[in-house]
């Protein structure tokens, strides 16, 4: 996934951030690529849905096609349980 399209977008505290690249964080089942909302802090995972962090679909919510069909099937194919 580009990075480049995570800067300068509204999280989900409506706010227009450039999303800093955290790296890869541990969860119960494996480990995730993630990135940091700077101001209200919130962690999304971005390759694939995760219980533990904020799905980056829901960015989308403030940021009208910012994945393409691909890019969210993909995500959501190889998801963790809920």
């Amino acid at each position: 996934m580009d990075f480049k399209k995570f800067q300068n977008i509204k999280c989900i505290c409506n706010e227009s951030v450039n999303f800093e690249l955290i790296g890869e964080i541990e969860c119960d089942w494996g480990e995730h690529v993630v990135i940091q909302c700077p101001r209200c802090q919130e962690l999304f995972s971005v390759d694939n849905s995760c219980p533990a962090f904020h799905d980056i679909l829901d960015l989308e919510k403030n940021n009208f096609e910012l994945f393409s069909d691909k890019e969210k099937f993909d995500y959501t194919l190889n998801s963790h349980p809920n």
